[in-house]
């Protein structure tokens, strides 16, 4: 909890308290404190950010000088104070509400990354794409041409002290991701709070002359920067990180001009996606061909000449991890290749991976414990395993017990443990331990492969 947060909270417990103690006389310091309370809510929504889960505090201020003004304004006089069934009442009702205005912040935080064990800072820019060469297949005007939105985040020399980009610009832009995880629409609206350690525009760091690119595809329903615990990990070692947004497929992603992409409700048909993943790997091709671009003139005066596309790996998440796949089957510019947590398409299936690749998932056991059916268990490792012996190239899977499918991303900050735990978000595992061991492997390989 932020400075103000903490503030309003104590302000609201000693208010409370004093104000139910028995006999004590309602001299101005005790008379203040409601006062101050409601003072400190209106600081905390005005410089820290005014967040849903803070609204039972701003409540339990408001209430607390009510009562402190009109129940007990002649405290001092025995018998006008309030009847017993009142103070009864407005005792049992006001713990009640304080504990849940002191448990909610903590429960879904306003949280930060873990900072990153790597030698660099870390910049991050972000690029809008047309590609006109290729129609929009997911809208119904044939003129649309494929847009996306790409993120870079790149080995930087920042200050210690410069502002800290912000997570997301609008929390509300993933309230379809919220939906799909049996969560209100506004439940990550939050997110806007949530610095990383990245900074915006950052100048490149001078370590190196140009860094390896590895390109990020997000899960379905999901967003460019929800596997940000990865993202930094891999840029503070070195690697300049491409994460793209595929509008339709994911929760949501806002243009330049205003234009919001909601996701496209057929990404909830299964039949539907596979028809889609191939459309989707055509993105990274497309990205490719922008990054050489970038390298030669960068619009951003940042990354011109800095980016290694002799050496560009891949990897993805969920959905994202079978665009990896794809991606690595049609374009023979990518050279690693990672795919966490999901099937493989059926066409990399049949004609196999020439690249180096380590696949990420869990074994069976979890996947049950976390309700996954038979069929989407069979199928992911069955693939896997099928693409893992054809492999032309090193291979390695890993399977990491207690792992459940949002271990694998940003999620397990959004609600706090053991809370996360009893909802099904995530799984046995210690969250971060779970990250650091994904982290880890990733960057184990990708030094491996380096190397030969």
């Amino acid at each position: 909890m932020k400075p103000l947060e903490v503030l309003l909270a104590v302000l609201n417990c000693v208010a409370l308290l004093l104000l139910l103690l028995p006999r004590t006389r309602m001299k101005r310091t005790t008379q203040f404190l409601p006062f101050a309370a409601v003072l400190t809510a209106v600081g905390q929504y005005l410089w820290e950010g005014a967040r849903w889960q803070l609204v039972p505090a701003y409540v339990v201020a408001v209430a607390l000088l009510s009562y402190s003004m009109f129940a007990m304004r002649r405290y001092d006089s025995a018998e006008h104070r309030a009847p017993p069934w009142v103070r009864t009442a407005f005792a049992a009702v006001g713990v009640g509400a304080l504990i849940f205005a002191i448990v909610l912040p903590s429960a879904v935080p306003v949280f930060g990354f873990p900072p990153p064990t790597g030698p660099y800072a870390i910049g991050t820019v972000t690029y809008h794409m047309v590609d006109q060469a290729r129609a929009e297949i997911f809208t119904a005007n044939p003129s649309d041409h494929r847009e996306l939105m790409v993120q870079v985040w790149y080995p930087a020399s920042a200050s210690a002290t410069a502002k800290r980009a912000p997570y997301l610009q609008d929390g509300k832009i993933i309230a379809p991701l919220a939906k799909l995880l049996r969560m209100p629409g506004f439940v990550f609206t939050h997110l806007r709070l949530v610095a990383t350690n990245a900074v915006s525009s950052a100048p490149v760091a001078v370590g190196a002359p140009n860094y390896p690119v590895l390109i990020f595809s997000p899960g379905r329903g999901g967003f460019r920067q929800h596997n940000t615990f990865q993202v930094e990990e891999l840029v503070s070692h070195g690697y300049i990180v491409v994460a793209i947004d595929h509008p339709y497929a994911e929760a949501g992603m806002d243009f330049p001009d205003g234009r919001r992409v909601p996701l496209d409700p057929r990404m909830l048909n299964r039949r539907f996606i596979d028809s889609v993943i191939p459309y989707l790997a055509a993105d990274v091709s497309f990205t490719l061909d922008q990054l050489s671009a970038i390298n030669r003139a960068d619009t951003h005066g940042i990354l011109n000449r800095r980016l290694d596309l002799h050496h560009v790996g891949m990897f993805g998440v969920s959905l994202g991890g079978a665009v990896t796949a794809e991606a690595c089957l049609r374009d023979a510019r990518l050279s690693a290749c990672l795919p966490i947590d999901v099937f493989m398409p059926a066409d990399v299936v049949q004609h196999g991976l020439r690249h180096s690749t380590m696949w990420i998932s869990r074994d069976a056991a979890t996947m049950r414990r976390e309700g996954w059916a038979e069929s989407d268990i069979l199928e992911t490792h069955a693939t896997m395993r099928s693409v893992f012996h054809g492999l032309k190239a090193p291979g390695y899977v890993v399977l990491i017990p207690d792992m459940f499918h949002q271990n694998f991303s940003d999620f397990p900050f959004f609600v706090a443990s053991p809370l996360d735990r009893w909802l099904g978000l995530d799984g046995p595992i210690n969250a971060r331990r779970g990250h650091a061991i994904v982290n880890a492997f990733i960057l184990a390989f990708l030094t491996a492969i380096s190397e030969t």
